[in-house]
């Protein structure tokens, strides 16, 4: 049973390391969106793909990290229903665990996704708007 643990402990790990990665490019986001409001100057007409690129860039490397956790979460899954003495200490994601669920694009679309740069995404469309009119 010591394996098994020892192997979840591991997943477990990583499945942390995955969600302050994301919490990390969250916080990132709101500091860079901010700081390019407050430094730019209104004259330059340049900066509506340079305000923009960073959100979505930070968007998709945020989908990328749930996509990782929700594949771990499902090799948690898979390891917790292996017997005692099939436990490898594999770290690598198995084909049965990269499903339609946890798509790269299902997590793109994803409430926590779309909700929290959707938002920033608007507030920043609107500032360049309240700017540039």
């Amino acid at each position: 049973m010591d394996k098994k643990i020892k192997h979840l402990e591991m997943i477990q790990n990583i499945i942390t390391r995955m969600a302050q990665n994301s919490f990390m490019i969250k916080g990132w986001t709101i500091t860079l969106v901010a700081a390019m409001f407050a430094f730019v100057p209104k004259t330059v007409t340049v900066f509506i793909p340079i305000a923009l690129a960073p959100i979505l860039m930070f968007m998709f490397l945020d989908s990328y990290f749930l996509q990782l956790e929700r594949r771990y979460r499902s090799y948690y899954g898979l390891v917790c229903s292996k017997d005692e003495e099939d436990i490898d200490f594999s770290l690598k994601i198995c084909k049965e665990c990269k499903t339609a669920e946890n798509s790269f694009w299902k997590c793109l679309f994803s409430k926590s996704i779309l909700f929290f740069y959707g938002f920033i995404l608007l507030v920043a469309i609107g500032v360049i708007v309240a700017i540039f009119a």
